[in-house]
Formats: structure tokens, sequence, C-alpha cells
């Protein structure tokens, strides 16, 4: 992970630039004991990380590990760890702690719940009959490709992500084939203005309570609440699904 230029070194700067009144031997002494603070708070902090980090990755399991199996279908333990880290990296953007007891045993259940689900619903886009054309596979390839600078860069995040191009392939045909069942199958439920505009409302309350004095203006956010709350609608009718699917499948968790 990049790190940029830190708050405490951002103070440092300041620091040195504002103390114009100061003699300049005053202020040389100065500005080298803060570097050498900030170059401690630094370092205290990347051994924070290294240490957080060697705590997620023992959440982690072996590439090989078979985790659970969907109707014979095996999910391994990359995948596993793959879901794990997002859902990781999710509690952490939260101001949680992913290594805590309870934390360690929300995310596993919640990347496992989600791996099945995955499993599930292309199983029966599968039976359904939903397939993804050559074209459409080229396609959504190209539009990953744009992310990169050039093919290089692309094949280069393709083999870090343990991946290769057959591989990644069968992976967009997967997701293409899961969408357009979902589009066809579960379509989300419509989106009343009442819904938005309470959300709003909703919002706007919240914003003041907390001291926040500039709220957008409704007609500025209500086509971003319109679509969050589509896809909030979405989501729960794909969940509703999926644990109807898991009444007739045969599911076997073994982590």
């Amino acid at each position: 992970m990049k790190k940029g230029i830190s708050s405490l070194m951002i103070g440092l700067l300041a620091v040195v630039l504002g103390a114009c009144t100061s003699n300049h031997d005053d202020q040389q002494s100065k500005a080298n004991n803060q570097e050498k603070t900030a170059q401690s708070g630094q370092q205290d902090q990347e051994k924070q990380m290294k240490a957080m980090q060697k705590k997620l990755d023992q959440q982690k399991v072996d590439d090989t590990k078979t985790v659970a199996v969907v109707n014979d279908e095996k999910i391994t333990g990359k995948d596993y760890n793959s879901v794990l880290s997002t859902a990781q990296m999710q509690y952490q953007q939260t101001g949680q702690d992913p290594t805590s007891k309870d934390a360690a045993q929300q995310i596993k259940k919640q990347a496992i719940d989600s791996l099945v689900g995955q499993a599930l619903i292309t199983q029966e886009a599968d039976k359904k009959g939903y397939k993804a054309s050559e074209k459409e596979i080229e396609k959504q390839l190209d539009e990953s490709k744009k992310q990169y600078k050039n093919e290089q860069d692309f094949e280069e995040a393709v083999k870090k992500a343990g991946l290769n191009m057959n591989t990644l392939k069968s992976d967009i045909a997967d997701n293409i084939k899961t969408e357009k069942y979902i589009d066809k199958e579960l379509p989300a439920d419509q989106v009343t203005d009442k819904e938005i505009k309470d959300y709003y409302d909703q919002f706007a309350a919240q914003q003041k309570d907390s001291g926040q004095k500039n709220t957008p203006a409704f007609d500025d956010v209500k086509k971003q609440i319109q679509d969050m709350l589509k896809q909030q609608k979405r989501q729960e009718k794909l969940g509703q699904q999926v644990e109807k699917l898991k009444k007739s499948a045969d599911v076997k968790v073994e982590i």
C-alpha cells in the first residue's frame, strides 16, 4: 500500500515555515527534532501496520484447502482468502478491529456466506440456461484493461491476483451469466419518490443533529439516493433467493 505524506510531517512543515521570527539556529534545531519525532512516529505506525497485517493473515487458510462444498462444487481457500481480505478491509474502513474475536467470527461467516451464495446463484443461472457470449466476455475484458496504463500492467495485475487469462475469462463469464439471471429472474422493485424523500429527510436530520451545516440540496442527491435504494432492494431480493436455494441445496462448510 502506498503511503502519502503523514499528517505529522504536514504539521512539521507548518511549524518550520511559520517560525520566521526565531533565529536560524533555533529553527534548524526545532526542525531537526520535529523531523526525528516524525520519523519515529512513522516507524511506529509502520510497525503497527505490520503487526495488524500479521494478525489478518493468520485468519487466512491454505489456498488449496476446500472450505466448502456446494452441490458437489468445491470452494477453495484461495477464493475464501480473497473475499476475507475484502471483508477485513471493510471493517477497518468503518473503524472496527477485524482481528477481535467477535469480528473475526463475523468476517469468517460473512466470507463463507458470500461464497456459498455466489455458487448457488451461478449454478442456478447455469440451470436456467443463461450464457455469456465470447463477444460479451471480450467487451468486459477490454473494460477491465482500461483501468491500467498498458497491456503489461494489466497482465501483471492478473498474475498478481493468481489468475491467468483463461481463469479470468471464466470468472467474467460467470459474472455475466449471474447478472443476466439476476436482471431477468430477480428484478429490483421500483423505488418510490416517498422512499427517496424519507431517506433524504432522515439524512438531513442526522446532519443537523451532528452540527453539519452544508447538507446538500434534495435535488442534487435525489438520483444518488434512488440508485442506492434500488441497489439495496436488489441485494435484499438476491439474499432472499439465496436462502430459498439453500433449502434444496447440499452445502457443507469445512472450516
